[in-house]
């Protein structure tokens, strides 16, 4: 299904974050890079020793530090949706045969048996 199809599907039945999930990533990394730049720009307006402390130690910390947060933000994401994806195949499989999900193969948790 396209993209543009998957955006208007009012029922959620397919996920788009996976397959746009490198281009927000590339979105934020431009972003990232030009916000970094301006703070460098505009702190050596105000003084070259806070230029130098932004250019070599406090502008590549902030920067590392937002690129790793939303790196991990778009992997929970992606791991979430595969996730619920593959919880559907499952069901679906389990669905196939009788109708009903099968029973766990385990004995189901009584709290009160081993009182």
């Amino acid at each position: 299904m396209g993209i543009m199809k998957a955006l208007f599907d009012f029922s959620f039945t397919t996920f788009i974050a996976p397959s746009i999930a490198k281009i927000v990533y590339l979105l934020v990394m431009v972003v990232i890079a030009i916000s970094y730049l301006l703070f460098v720009v505009l702190s050596f307006q105000q003084s070259s020793l806070l230029g130098i402390l932004v250019l070599l130690i406090i502008g590549p910390i902030f920067s590392l530090l937002y690129l790793v947060l939303a790196r991990v933000g778009l992997e929970s994401l992606i791991a979430a949706i595969r996730t619920a994806e593959n919880t559907g195949e499952l069901v679906r499989r389990g669905n196939a045969g009788s109708g009903t999900v099968p029973p766990p193969s385990y004995p189901p948790y009584r709290p009160d048996a081993n009182a």
